[in-house]
Order: C-alpha cells, then structure tokens, then sequence
C-alpha cells in the first residue's frame, strides 16, 4: 500500500463516496456579554441625554409661557381699569345731556331756622 492509498482508505471511513471531503464550516460573529454590557451603558447614557435636551427645552418654553401669561394678566387688569374709567366719564357726559337732568329744576338757597 502506498502513502496516497492509504490516505484515500482514510477518507472512506469519514465520508461517503463522491462526497466531498472537507467541510466549509460559516461561523457567525456574535458579541460577548461584556461587549454587550457596555453597548446596552451606551445606549442608556444617549437616551438619558436625549432626556435631559428635551426637559431642558420643555423649561425654557416653560418660562416663556409664565412670562406671557403675567403679561396678559396685566394687561387684562389694564384693560378692566380702563374700561371703568371710560364708562365713568361716559356716564358724566350722559347724565348732563339727559332730558331727565334738563327738566330738572335747581334749588334755591335754603336757610336754616333758628330758635
């Protein structure tokens, strides 16, 4: 027996005939635990960070908000003086072109009696 027949008799015995010899074996790359531990602390520190943008803008809307509703309330104010004031001199106005107040007749001196 030669050396080539004897490795072709070691062949049978692991494969069948006309099959091919060698195996072509694909192995998936995956990752660790610890590669996973340290993506999922990356993945928490981004989405805390995301957080943290969006309460801070929610803030500053906030105190522009506030400063807004204190300007309308002063100017709600503003407005309810002004519209009182007005109805104060309106009704001046009316009162002394009234036909009532023209018909009314005007009082004389009154004395006071003594004893």
């Amino acid at each position: 027996m030669t050396y080539s027949s004897s490795l072709a008799m070691g062949r049978q015995r692991f494969s069948a005939s006309q099959q091919n010899t060698t195996r072509v074996t694909s192995r998936e790359k995956t990752l660790g635990p610890i590669s996973n531990t340290i993506m999922l602390i990356v993945l928490a520190c981004f989405l805390g960070l995301l957080y943290l943008t969006q309460v801070t803008k929610t803030n500053a809307l906030s105190y522009k908000i506030n400063d807004l509703k204190q300007r309308q309330s002063q100017l709600k104010n503003e407005h309810d003086a002004l519209t009182v004031s007005a109805a104060r001199l309106q009704s001046l106005e009316r009162v002394k072109n009234s036909e009532t107040a023209k018909g009314l007749v005007s009082l004389s001196a009154s004395s006071t009696v003594q004893n």
